[in-house]
């Protein structure tokens, strides 16, 4: 579990920062690069706590499971 939260940090920081260095034109900075750090370690926890682990497959049927 925590490999993966790794991975998802490091690669939701490079990704932040792509997108920074693209859409805004400006360089990449120590400054620029604490806030996608602040801003990718949020996600990625969310996304390794939360998302990785419910069963969507259950909770589809649960909700959308057809009265026979």
């Amino acid at each position: 579990m925590f490999e993966f939260l790794l991975f998802g940090i490091i690669f939701g920081i490079a990704e932040d920062l792509i997108a920074v260095f693209f859409v805004t034109g400006e360089p990449i900075t120590w400054k620029i690069v604490g806030i996608v750090v602040l801003v990718a370690i949020p996600f990625a926890i969310v996304g390794e706590l939360i998302a990785d682990n419910i069963d969507f497959i259950r909770l589809y049927e649960k909700f959308f499971k057809r009265n026979a």
